[in-house]
């Protein structure tokens, strides 16, 4: 057995039922290129592998880099790469890509904004998160879980919550409640954005202030006139916004 190494924010799922409940949500074919992030010690790499058509593993830490090319060195069918998933290529991988991992929870937000920027080779993904990560994710405006990360994921990704997974699914058992998300790149039009760092940047600073209404945390970047223009009351909360409105404010503000 592998001994987890604390730093890297490993925790090992060995739970056949949430292992098969995974891989049945993922349910790759021999038509897919399916990338793992966060391989570990194989739980879900060996079912995908048989399933899928070409499987692309990405792990940082080189002992388990070393099993795993170990492992499938007679296969032409899983490629290990022994690589810091938030500086990976993943656009060098092809198109429609479908990516899964059980992410190490300390750098699952700038991993998810890593992956937004290379969305155009992504078919779907499905991630194991901390639960309060994913309940961010997923959350409706009005709430208190709305926040940053539900606009800038919300702006070209549909999320759905699949199934929590408790801890005693892992080893070492992590501190928190996980769960199970599948993201998917919205539609052509759903939404036309044309200046992600505008709205990035109000996004930012909106939600650095959240307990300040919208016409002042954003005093400096709009007027009350322009607020209103994107259909935003000007008294409301951030959390209040819908990601249509955000997307509205940043496209006026950037001049298109």
């Amino acid at each position: 057995m592998h001994r987890h190494k604390k730093r890297f924010g490993q925790h090992f799922l060995h739970d056949p039922g949430v292992i098969g409940d995974i891989v049945s949500a993922v349910t790759p074919t021999q038509d897919d290129v399916v990338v793992e992030i966060g391989p570990g010690e194989g739980a879900i790499t060996t079912p995908i592998a048989r399933l899928a058509g070409h499987l692309h593993v990405v792990e940082f830490d080189r002992d388990l880099a070393k099993r795993l090319r170990q492992r499938y060195a007679d296969s032409d069918r899983v490629t290990v790469h022994e690589a810091d998933a938030l500086k990976f290529d993943f656009a060098s991988l092809g198109h429609n890509l479908r990516i899964v991992g059980n992410l190490p929870y300390n750098i699952s937000t700038p991993l998810l904004f890593h992956l937004l920027e290379c969305r155009t080779h992504i078919q779907d993904m499905h991630f194991m998160l901390q639960k309060e990560v994913v309940d961010r994710m997923a959350a409706e405006p009005g709430g208190r879980d709305f926040g940053r990360l539900t606009v800038m994921l919300g702006c070209a990704l549909q999320v759905v919550h699949l199934f929590d997974v408790p801890p005693t699914a892992f080893e070492p058992p992590p501190k928190v409640m996980s769960a199970v998300v599948r993201l998917a790149p919205l539609p052509e039009g759903t939404f036309n954005l044309s200046d992600h760092k505008t709205l990035a940047a109000l996004v930012a600073q909106a939600f650095s202030q959240r307990r300040k209404t919208i016409r002042n945390s954003l005093r400096q970047r709009a007027s009350e006139a322009e607020l209103q223009a994107a259909g935003i009351d000007p008294g409301a909360r951030p959390e209040q916004i819908p990601v249509s409105a955000w997307i509205d404010l940043a496209n006026a503000l950037a001049g298109t």
